[in-house]
Formats: C-alpha cells, structure tokens, sequence
C-alpha cells in the first residue's frame, strides 16, 4: 500500500487534480449518499483556499477542502473512498487538514459543518459543537469549531 498526501493552494490545482477531486466528490456526496446539491459552488479555485488530498495506490481515496473565510477557517467536504474506509484515513486526513490550518493560518479558528453522526469523530480531534442539529441538504449537521488560543 503506497499512500502519498498533497496540500495544495487552489492555484496549485492542475486540470486534472481539479477534475479528480469534482469526480470523486461527486461520487461520494451526490451519487453514494443519493444527495442532490450543487456541489460545484465557485469556491475552489479563489482565494488562499486549500485542498488536501491522500492517493492510495495512486487514486484519489481520501480528500478535504480548506476554505478562508476571513475571521475563521472552515474544513469541508470531508471524504474517504469506500474501498479505503477502516484504514484510519479520516483521521489522518483531518490530521493532515489540520497541520496545513496551523502552518498557512496560525491561531485561526477552524470550523466545520459535520454530518451529525460525526459529531464523536470531529470531538477526538477537539472539535466541539457550536450549533444544534440542522438540515443541510436533507443531511443532519451539526456546526463545530476548534479554536486554537493565542500563542503567548
């Protein structure tokens, strides 16, 4: 098992990278979980935002995107291709996501808007809820943040 990890500036995304990273979202959030939402929402390619992305073997298996906005940073569109899951790549994908947050951004709070069903996996990592339980695209989520405090 070869297992390669990128960070990626959203000007780094080559044609390719970008069309593998839009396929292999769209297999899992559209078409694996039966959710039609506008996926493609003009935010991948501005900005200082960030990709994050594991190869297993070669192929794309694991991926999160690292939005700016602004204040705040927001982890979103956590995936792990069903043949990986139970190889630990979440957590070594929020791991990494995470270590990319503190080198490009230090002391920036970080959020994301987990499946509620998550909420125990994004807590190991120190993620705590901020919301209640809401909808989004007939999906259960939960708002959490892990704020990094102030170096001294």
């Amino acid at each position: 098992m070869n297992l390669d990890w990128y960070d990626w500036h959203q000007s780094e995304l080559t044609p390719q990278r970008l069309y593998d990273i839009l396929a292999f979202r769209n297999a899992v959030f559209i078409i694996e979980q039966n959710c039609i939402y506008q996926d493609v929402d003009g935010r991948d390619l501005v900005g200082d935002n960030r990709h994050v992305a594991g190869y297993l073997d070669g192929e794309l298996s694991a991926y999160a995107r690292i939005l700016d906005e602004g204040d705040q940073l927001a982890i979103g569109r956590v995936i792990v291709a069903a043949k990986a899951r139970g190889m630990n790549l979440g957590l070594q994908l929020m791991a990494r996501a995470l270590s990319a947050c503190a080198a490009h951004w230090p002391e920036r709070t970080v959020h994301l808007s987990a499946q509620a069903h998550l909420q125990p996996f994004y807590a190991r990592l120190g993620f705590r809820a901020v919301t209640e339980v809401y909808d989004e695209d007939g999906i259960p989520h939960i708002g959490m943040d892990n704020y990094r405090p102030p170096s001294a």
